[in-house]
């Protein structure tokens, strides 16, 4: 028996994800009330031997009394040994408020007395119970549609249940920071292939990038530094009985230095752990704008 419950902002994608889980064989239930989270939770226990999947939907729509009471009842699932993960659905508050203009849909704390900036500031009030509990912070701002379909996909279904899934993730930091990062280590500080008019338009993945950032003595000593580091702490974190890390290594832009990092972190722990990700999340933003 696996259970999933899935909250998050309105507008970060929390109905995508459960229509997802719903396609891979989920029973899913949305805008459960948290104060019925037990009654489930005695049903589920009478038949937990089934293969059955749950999805539970949980978001504002709550009373937010029963939002306060959500850490409760995530001991209470614990006390019950049932399987279960928490996944919470972020996104920054000037994406949200683009994706309610475009779809002009209205925000379910928004009314006369209360515009949309915020109604998001109020919710996010609201579920911090919810997502200082959760096992994965997904942030959706720079996903599309289909990325966040297959980052459920790959996060729920497609990974081990008894190890921890790492996943590596490049990223530019003027662009802000992963809202999901476990750890952040900042490499602007090494020699930036931007400057070289040859190596500007190619990535981190390209082969002459590499050449020139591995020349680099100082490239190398943050490398080791970060792979020591990390190995030194991952089997501790999995020890833990962690499900999911996101070590995020940021430059500048996210096009150069992180993503060779991120790409060579990534080939490295992928011999010793066995769910080891890599995610370049503005990689060639540059040519879009």
């Amino acid at each position: 028996m696996q259970l999933v419950i899935v909250s998050g902002l309105s507008g970060s994608g929390k109905s995508t994800a459960l229509h997802v889980l719903e396609d891979v064989g989920y029973n899913c239930i949305d805008n459960l009330p948290v104060s019925l989270l037990p009654a489930l939770v005695a049903q589920i226990e009478i038949h937990k031997d089934d293969q059955h999947k749950f999805a539970i939907g949980i978001d504002v729509r709550n009373a937010w009394k029963d939002l306060q009471i959500f850490p409760q009842m995530i001991s209470t699932l614990k006390e019950a040994h049932l399987p279960f993960t928490v996944i919470f659905l972020d996104s920054q508050s000037s994406v949200l408020i683009q994706r309610f203009s475009e779809t002009r849909r209205k925000h379910p704390l928004s009314d006369k007395h209360t515009n949309l900036a915020e109604a998001i500031s109020n919710e996010q009030a609201l579920l911090e119970p919810i997502r200082d509990t959760a096992d994965q912070i997904i942030d959706t701002s720079h996903l599309t549609l289909h990325e966040l379909r297959d980052l459920v996909k790959e996060r729920v279904v497609g990974r081990d249940q008894s190890s921890m899934a790492i996943l590596f993730e490049s990223f530019g930091f003027k662009h802000g920071i992963p809202v999901n990062a476990d750890l952040v280590f900042d490499a602007r500080c090494l020699p930036n292939p931007h400057w070289k008019p040859n190596l500007r338009p190619l990535t981190g993945k390209d082969a002459e990038v590499i050449e020139f950032l591995e020349a680099e003595s100082a490239v190398k000593d943050m490398y080791e530094d970060i792979e020591g580091f990390m190995s030194r702490w991952l089997p501790r974190y999995q020890a833990n009985n962690r499900s999911y890390i996101t070590i995020a290594i940021g430059c500048t832009g996210g096009q150069h230095r992180s993503v060779y990092l991120s790409e060579r972190l990534k080939a490295h722990f992928s011999e010793q752990f066995g769910d080891v990700q890599v995610r370049h999340r503005d990689i060639n933003k540059h040519k879009k704008s």
